[in-house]
């Protein structure tokens, strides 16, 4: 008998399902290469101050700090169709698609996503990412700090949060307890801080890649307790 009737699997995105270091190291050629030599470093300087203050990426705010610290210098403007039009659907892991789906057969998955209400949501859509999980969708600023938030809308009785941070897994088992599952992807250069490793004890779970969460569904809900079938709607 499964020991859960409801299991909610909770997705990060950046670095978890979708490749985000590949998608800023590309920002980056691309702005010394279309704009100027140096751009790179103007905009992340401005990208670091901007979230400094508002206490998230906002990768679009810091294209309009750019632009107005350059006399609107209109080479500045390309920046942002750069960010909306990009090619996410390129950047995701192997088997990420197939992870959510094959986990979607036995309980219901969601993406739970720090970050910004305007680009965010788009990179989402992009990448196909949010008609995988048919639009179940939370975006946050902190979500280890929005738990009473996601509980409300994503109702379970026990918790999958899949992550590349090792500190966001730590501190959501810290609130949650046994409540929670928590997984890592080595994927991303959050996960492979060997400072983090040493300092935070590791997740219930650790995965090389994503995708092995498809091909390893049934040890994780033996793991779990649960039955490897898929639950009714």
């Amino acid at each position: 008998m499964s020991r859960y009737t409801r299991i909610a699997f909770l997705f990060d995105v950046d670095n978890t399902l979708l490749d985000n270091d590949g998608f800023e190291q590309d920002l980056r050629n691309w702005l010394d290469r279309e704009i100027g030599p140096g751009s790179a470093d103007r905009y992340w300087s401005a990208f670091e101050a901007l979230r400094d203050e508002l206490d998230y990426a906002d990768f679009l705010g810091a294209v309009q700090r750019c632009w107005e610290s350059t006399e609107r210098d209109p080479r500045w403007l390309r920046a942002g169709d750069f960010l909306l039009n990009y090619p996410f659907a390129d950047r995701l892991y192997p088997g990420a698609i197939d992870a959510l789906h094959e986990l979607g057969r036995v309980g219901t998955t969601w993406l739970v996503s720090d970050g910004d209400g305007v680009m965010q949501p788009r990179k989402l859509r992009r990448a196909g990412l949010w008609a995988a999980v048919a639009g179940r969708v939370r975006i946050c600023v902190h979500k280890e700090k929005q738990l009473s938030y996601i509980q409300r809308d994503c109702s379970a009785d026990h918790y999958v949060m899949v992550d590349d941070k090792l500190r966001i897994l730590d501190a959501i088992k810290r609130q949650w307890r046994d409540r929670v599952t928590t997984v890592q992807p080595l994927q991303g250069h959050y996960a492979t801080d060997t400072q983090v490793q040493r300092d935070l004890p590791a997740a219930d779970i650790t995965v090389d890649r994503i995708g092995a969460l498809a091909d390893r569904r049934s040890d994780l809900l033996r793991h779990l307790g649960a039955a490897d079938v898929r639950t009714s709607p």
